[in-house]
């Protein structure tokens, strides 16, 4: 198939998440045009309204696939499956998917991906290190005590940024075709040691807190979060972090050809830019 040129258009789906909003500017940047698959643009792009995946897809030849609220939820492959679909009945060339390390889910939607008569990319990812910065934990780290279930195994934290660069490099660069990156950081932290990490890279006291896996399930009920979020948050935990993941891949450097950012730098960079500094 023909490499991506300049006037090729890119759909980047999960355009204001982790990574979908870094992928946007590196495309901006580099003056390739890209359209914004949110449900706040038009044409409006929901992962749950099929009805907004054709409009969106018209005259795109590239898409980089972030699916929400992740592809471990039930009935992400069927999701997948039609978005693919929809795709290929656009002309889209190229596909780039971003997928859960340790998650049969996820893989399954790798395998239909893998099925398809696409260019296609895999970035199989391990936790991110923007967690801690811009979602789950940023709460826990502004208020000096990052709560966990206990018994969590060490995890080779991935920083977004190695995941943006590679997303750009599959979308826009020959060779990528084809390839699985399993890509993490270059070392295992236990959340404790992580915690550590961002405390000593901000000069504060941060607690790491350990509590039962049935009282952090308590504790997200009775936060009135939905049930459905609930179920995924404890997936993960307890699933996903059992240690299945804790050894590292060599995926970044497969696909930058220069090692993953380890996750002090990544807590450093944070630091310096403030997003851990508390309010006044």
């Amino acid at each position: 198939m023909p490499h991506p040129t300049n006037s090729d258009l890119t759909l980047v789906t999960g355009a204001t998440g982790k990574t979908g909003r870094r992928i946007v500017e590196r495309l901006a940047a580099a003056g390739r045009p890209v359209r914004t698959g949110s449900r706040a643009v038009d044409p409006a792009f929901d992962w749950a309204r099929p009805d907004t995946w054709g409009p969106a897809l018209a005259g795109v030849t590239a898409v980089y696939v972030a699916f929400a609220p992740d592809l471990a939820v039930e009935g992400s492959l069927e999701t997948i499956r039609g978005f693919l679909d929809a795709a290929e009945a656009a002309g889209v060339r190229r596909v780039v998917l971003l997928s859960g390390r340790g998650e049969p889910e996820a893989q399954a939607c790798e395998d239909e991906l893998r099925s398809r008569g696409v260019d296609w990319t895999i970035l199989r990812c391990s936790w991110f290190s923007q967690n801690f910065s811009e979602s789950v934990f940023l709460d826990g780290v502004l208020a000096g005590e990052v709560v966990t279930p206990a018994g969590l195994a060490a995890e080779p934290f991935l920083d977004a940024e190695d995941i943006a660069d590679a997303a750009f490099a599959a979308l826009t660069r020959p060779g990528h075709a084809g390839k699985l990156y399993e890509m993490t950081g270059p070392h295992a932290l236990t959340f404790g040691e992580a915690v550590a990490e961002i405390a000593t890279a901000t000069g504060r006291p941060i607690r790491h807190v350990e509590i039962p896996v049935e009282d952090y399930r308590a504790a997200l009920v009775g936060a009135d979060l939905p049930p459905a979020y609930v179920e995924l948050v404890m997936y993960l935990f307890t699933t996903v972090l059992d240690g299945r993941n804790t050894p590292t891949a060599d995926g970044v450097r497969q696909a930058l050809g220069r090692p993953a950012r380890s996750f002090a730098a990544y807590a450093g960079r944070v630091a310096a830019e403030g997003a851990w500094t508390p309010s006044a």
